[in-house]
């Protein structure tokens, strides 16, 4: 199938202020883009740069005053019934090198503090695959969701405490208690067909049997066609931007995800 998938964001700066934004899907096993739009307003020079997680990465400097992006994108997605129940899990040692880095702490996965949490989320489940779909079901229940809950990422030990959040700490938690079991996992944002409210989403892949599995803790039974924009070890690898020097708080920040007319 194709979707249309794009996001409208406004904002106001005080001063020339550099960005970097992640909003440029890459085509790849699960998609390929077949068009796509990208708008400044006004218009401005800006590079691209793919980062060390193979994200597309758009450069540039929004001038002060009010600033538009506009981006659109139809994209030919396969189909995302990512299931291996039963997929073993590899042992650390047999693990490829490029892998190894999803399986250490990071910013907002702590996974070094929640090992006592992990072996009670995935009790009795067979080491692999079925450990992180315990885990990820456990992290359904376990936390409430908040669409406006803190917007301010926190750490999966902080979702652990509050019992609350949205999908980016339902995936942080989920993360760490993977890797508490060595089990390496990351981070994926991107767009979700037929999400309410509509919003940019974040869920996970874990590397097991060899291969990385697509799993979702805040819509673990969803098999809605997914848009991957990012992916990184957590949310400060796959943020909508990055913007330096004094902060600016988007006035306005539009999704959209529909079944494309082409």
């Amino acid at each position: 199938m194709r979707l249309e998938v794009g996001c409208v964001i406004r904002m106001e700066c005080p001063q020339p202020t550099p960005l970097i934004l992640l909003l440029r899907p890459r085509s790849g096993l699960h998609q390929w883009v077949v068009s796509e739009s990208y708008h400044l307003t006004p218009q401005v020079p800006a590079t691209e740069y793919s980062d060390g997680f193979g994200n597309l990465c758009q450069r540039l400097v929004a001038p002060a005053g009010a600033f538009r992006i506009e981006t659109r994108a139809e994209v030919a997605v396969a189909g995302w019934d990512d299931a291996g129940p039963g997929a073993p899990y590899v042992a650390v040692e047999w693990l490829p090198d490029e892998v190894l880095g999803y399986l250490l702490p990071s910013r907002f996965c702590d996974s070094d503090r929640l090992g006592s949490v992990a072996a009670e989320a995935c009790r009795g489940a067979s080491m692999g695959y079925d450990q992180v779909a315990a885990i990820c079901r456990w992290v359904h229940a376990r936390l409430r969701y908040l669409p406006d809950s803190d917007p301010a990422p926190i750490s999966a030990r902080e979702a652990h405490a509050r019992g609350e959040g949205v999908c980016r700490d339902f995936a942080h938690l989920a993360i760490a208690l993977c890797r508490s079991l060595n089990i390496p996992a990351r981070m994926v944002s991107g767009y979700l067909q037929d999400l309410e409210p509509m919003d940019l989403h974040a869920w996970i892949e874990a590397y097991v049997g060899n291969r990385w599995y697509t799993f979702d803790p805040t819509c673990p039974q969803t098999n809605a066609a997914r848009v991957v924009l990012a992916r990184g070890r957590d949310a400060a690898d796959v943020p909508l931007f990055n913007q330096f020097g004094p902060p600016v708080t988007p006035s306005e920040v539009t999704i959209f995800v529909r079944p494309s007319q082409g």
